[in-house]
């Protein structure tokens, strides 16, 4: 799937350079289509200065976590929920370790360390599996919460809005918690519904009413503000919120006797590899999107679901932050580099950038996380898997646009 896009990105550039060269006589569209290789290439290399950066501090503060207790004691707590959510997992089995550990990951936006640590849980729950070749109901819940990813920290999007020279990069905190909580919900009731899961049990509602209570008061808080209010209030929180784990990370492996110092350069490497191994993948995507967009065939399909919005009576500015949609549930690099093409197209605090950002931030990467995941245990019939982790996709991306209208509108 993931060759298949790459190489179309290019067929279709090629394409559409010829048309605006024979038919359109603009003898200067394959010269812009090469300079934006080269500068999506210098761009490459700048990311990923600040992503070796954000992965090795994310995930040094992580290991301090984890060997403070922190994301065992998440466990624990997590554990009468696993129970009845996943009842094919003993209890006290290695795997709800690993996917707490992957869920904490996951909500704090670092993705690409997820991902080894999914995988691990992935592996796991595979263990239980009376029938290799087909997905248990523990694994497909699993793989959908993920492809919905509940992203309470969205740390790469801030790193990728700063490096564009956001002023304020946490400025998409509350729309990214509104719109990645409707994904999560959407994905948790639609394998609910197809593995018939009792989520009247007294367990699970009390989670999901705490959820729903603590969700629907934040919003009725935010419908009494303006919305230059809304924008301070989603700053404040996103930067206190931030700096807030960082200390309380700290202070249980201090109180804990952890060695703090030793504890975070020993995450810290880990970051640095994960890192260095997504520089190739960064050049493939944005040189691709690049061409892309430089060869004007980008903008021709956008002018056409905007002629259609506007046939509709809809407002149009949406649809610039559509190309991060359309191929995230396809390739999350390929996403990523829709993101920042947008924020140096339109500018980074420009409403397609922010819409553009929030739906990145709102759900994973479907084909992908389907890919590796069921691939790296050879799982080949996935049954509901699809289905439902393509509902919580679309939930996320509805629920990204209709908050960024509201926050930013």
């Amino acid at each position: 799937m993931l060759n298949t896009l790459w190489f179309s990105f290019f067929i279709i550039a090629a394409l559409s350079g010829l048309y605006h060269l024979v038919v359109l006589s603009d003898a200067e569209i394959f010269s812009r289509i090469v300079l934006s290789l080269f500068d999506m290439a210098k761009l490459s290399v700048e990311l990923m200065l600040l992503l070796f950066g954000t992965l090795t501090l994310w995930l040094g503060f992580l290991r301090i976590a984890e060997l403070a207790g922190l994301v065992d004691s998440l466990s624990r707590v997590l554990t009468p929920l696993f129970k009845r959510l996943m009842p094919g997992v003993p209890e006290g089995h290695p795997a709800v370790g690993l996917i707490t550990l992957n869920f904490a990951a996951n909500g704090l936006g670092l993705d690409n360390a997820a991902t080894p640590i999914g995988l691990r849980a992935m592996r796991a729950l595979q263990t239980l599996n009376p029938n290799p070749e087909t997905a248990t109901n523990a694994q497909i819940l699993f793989l959908v919460m993920n492809a919905s990813s509940l992203t309470l920290l969205p740390v790469t999007i801030f790193m990728y809005r700063a490096q564009q020279g956001a002023p304020d990069p946490t400025l998409v905190f509350l729309p990214i918690l509104l719109a990645t909580t409707a994904s999560s919900l959407t994905g948790l009731l639609t394998v609910a519904f197809m593995q018939r899961l009792r989520l009247h049990d007294p367990v699970v509602l009390a989670w999901l009413g705490a959820v729903v209570v603590l969700l629907g008061g934040f919003m009725a808080i935010l419908a009494t503000l303006s919305s230059a209010a809304i924008t301070a209030l989603s700053s404040i929180m996103g930067n206190l919120t931030l700096f807030g784990i960082i200390i309380a990370f700290l202070l249980v492996g201090y109180w804990r006797k952890v060695a703090v110092y030793e504890a975070f350069v020993e995450g810290a490497k880990e970051g640095f590899a994960i890192a260095r191994d997504l520089l190739p993948y960064l050049v493939a995507m944005l040189c691709a999107i690049g061409a892309l967009r430089a060869s004007g065939a980008l903008d021709a399909a956008l002018d056409v679901i905007r002629w259609a919005a506007q046939a509709l009576a809809l407002d149009t500015r949406f649809v610039d932050a559509l190309p991060t949609a359309i191929v995230k549930p396809f390739s999350g690099s390929a996403a990523r580099a829709m993101l920042i093409e947008t924020m140096q197209h339109f500018g980074v605090d420009s409403f397609p950038a922010l819409a553009a950002a929030t739906i990145q931030g709102s759900t994973e990467t479907t084909f992908y996380v389907l890919a590796v995941y069921f691939g790296a245990v050879g799982v080949q019939r996935t049954r509901h898997t699809v289905g439902c982790a393509l509902a919580a996709e679309l939930a996320g991306v509805i629920a990204a646009i209709a908050v960024c209208y509201w926050f930013f509108g």
